[in-house]
Formats: C-alpha cells, sequence, structure tokens
C-alpha cells in the first residue's frame, strides 16, 4: 500500500512572553493511503495544531510535509489553492465552522464556486449529490443550520469537505461535540465513505474507545510530541509508554462492580514553554531514572510498534 502523507520532523512553536511554545515538536509519521491514522492524546497536547500545520491552515516552523509523492512544505499560496481539492479537513464544532447566514445548498456549494469548474446547474446537481450521500434529505436544502440537529450540522461538514473529492481529509475531533447514539452514524459514515471513495484519514481525537474503532494505525501525543505509535490492535493490547498506561487505564468499564486498576500519574506538568531536554512525562513517571534527562528517539520495540521510552523493554517485562 503506497503512501499518501509523509510528515518529517515537524515543528510548530508559538512566540510567548516567556519564550517559545512547544507546540509540535519533532513529529514524523507516515498515513498509508486508504487507512486512518488515530492521533490521541490529552487536550493541549497539540492533536489540532498538528491537523491545521499538516494542511498549512497555520505556517510549520520547521520540517517537511509530502503529500502524494510532493513536498509541499515550501508550496507558496497558489501551489496550496490547487492542493485543496485533494487535502481537506473536518471541523471540531460543527455550529461555529458553518456560516449561520448560508444555507445548507450554500454551504455545500461554496468550494464548487471557489474552485470554478462547474457551471450552476452541474454545482445543483453535485450538492444534490452529495446531501444524498451523507445522509441530508432533499428537503433541508433551504434551511440553515440552527434549524438542525448536531449530527444533521456535522454532515454538512462533512458534504462540503468531500465537495472536491479529496483523496485525504484531517476529522478534527469530529464527534466529540455530539450525542453518543449520533457519534456512531456518523463514524459509520466516515467509514463508509473511505470504503467508497478510497480516502485517507488524520482522525485527531481524546476519545480511546472512538480511535480504536475507527483507526488502523495510533499514535500518542504528549506535550507536542509522539511517544508511541502502533497499530490500532497492539497499541490496546500491549500499550508499551507509561502515558498510553496511564490513557488506557482510564477507559471506563461498562460494569460498576468491575475492579480496575487505574494509573494515576502524579507531580507537575512539565511547561511546554522551553522545556528541557529529556523524557517530557519524567517529573509525573514512577519509572524515571536520571538516564530519563536525555533525548528521546523513538525506537522500535516490536514490529511496527515504536516507544519514546529509554526503559520499555523493562516496563514491558
Amino acid at each position: 500500500m503506497s503512501e499518501i502523507l509523509r510528515v518529517e520532523h515537524l515543528k510548530k512553536y508559538f512566540d510567548t512572553p516567556a519564550g517559545p511554545l512547544h507546540a509540535v515538536d519533532d513529529v514524523s509519521f507516515t498515513i498509508k493511503a486508504g487507512s486512518t491514522l488515530g492521533v490521541v492524546g490529552e487536550s493541549g497536547c497539540g492533536k489540532t495544531t498538528l491537523g491545521r500545520v499538516v494542511l498549512q491552515l497555520q505556517d510549520k516552523t520547521d520540517g517537511k510535509i509530502i503529500f502524494d509523492g510532493q513536498d509541499v512544505s515550501s508550496v507558496d499560496k497558489k501551489g496550496w489553492r490547487a492542493l485543496r481539492d485533494d487535502m481537506q479537513i473536518i471541523f471540531q464544532d460543527p455550529m461555529s465552522s458553518l456560516d449561520p447566514r448560508m444555507s445548507v445548498r450554500e454551504i455545500i456549494e461554496e468550494p464548487l464556486k471557489l474552485q470554478r469548474k462547474l457551471n450552476k446547474e452541474e454545482r445543483i446537481t453535485r450538492v444534490k449529490e452529495l446531501m444524498d450521500t451523507v445522509g441530508i434529505a432533499e428537503r433541508f436544502e433551504n434551511a440553515y443550520p440552527h434549524e438542525l440537529d448536531g449530527g444533521r450540522r456535522q454532515r454538512i461538514g462533512i458534504a462540503r469537505a468531500l465537495a472536491l473529492n479529496p483523496k485525504f481529509i484531517v476529522c478534527d475531533e469530529p464527534v466529540s461535540a455530539l450525542d453518543v447514539s449520533i457519534q456512531a452514524q456518523v463514524l459509520n459514515l466516515l467509514m463508509d465513505l473511505q470504503d467508497e471513495l478510497k480516502l485517507s484519514y488524520l482522525f485527531i481525537t481524546h476519545d480511546l474507545s472512538v480511535v480504536k474503532y475507527i483507526s488502523d494505525e495510533i499514535v500518542v501525543m504528549y506535550l507536542g510530541q509522539i511517544v508511541e505509535r502502533a497499530s490500532s490492535a497492539e497499541l490496546f493490547a500491549s500499550p508499551m509508554h507509561p502515558y498510553t498506561q496511564a490513557l488506557l487505564s482510564a477507559i471506563p468499564v461498562p460494569d460498576v462492580h468491575a475492579k480496575k486498576d487505574r494509573i494515576i500519574l502524579e507531580g507537575e506538568i512539565t511547561s511546554p514553554v522551553n522545556p528541557r531536554p529529556g523524557c517530557r512525562l519524567a517529573a509525573r513517571c514512577k519509572y524515571a531514572t536520571e538516564v530519563c534527562k536525555n533525548p528521546q528517539t523513538p525506537e522500535e520495540v516490536a514490529p511496527g510498534h515504536y516507544v519514546s521510552c529509554c526503559r520499555a523493554h523493562e516496563i514491558r517485562q
């Protein structure tokens, strides 16, 4: 299976009065065509910033972004306008990402107008096709976002992302603002569309149950860095990094009588502003030693399973 996206040593720093904030710090990964890479981690770990920088909605500080064999790291605005056909995004909050002054038809039609390849009749036909694809009844084409429930609003966002027939979509927590029953519908829709249209996803979420359901491979982020990467099945069966183990221990169990060993990370969180070299979890990790103050590099501890922890083998045993 060929690669659709390769990210190499990507960095995004924000200037603050106290120094540069390392929102995304030396992140590398690949996504295979037609597959889903899940990105999981707590709020503030850099997940959304990563997705936005990959699409150049925010400028990178350093690193390479290679899409479909083309290095797009230094593409100018005109070049990115052409790339927008192939690279799209579904935003987290469907209410704030949709123009409240535009109808459903106008919202979905807007990227087609900007593309300037279809006439008015062809655009109307395409809008109807997209509404049918994502499961929005035709009677809603003149409705406005505030007149619809969260599930339908998110379907509009999906239809808009599909309008230009992209190859790759960043899904930025697309179900976090929805009820659980609606979440399942939207997730199933995204998976059906992936099979039908051969789409590739970068799926960002903080919900471990969701990421396990939809992802082929998962990366775990902590304070701007990837600490573990593996297939979905491998990560849940054999988590290696102490942070990943703590995350998985927090998954609720649907049995009030079941006993579960929670891993509580104690200690002060490392500041992402001018962080010192070494493991950023060290101050909260019970396995930390002096060697953890050295820079950590991803190590393949099992086939396709990478961990940024110098004591991963000991923890596994």
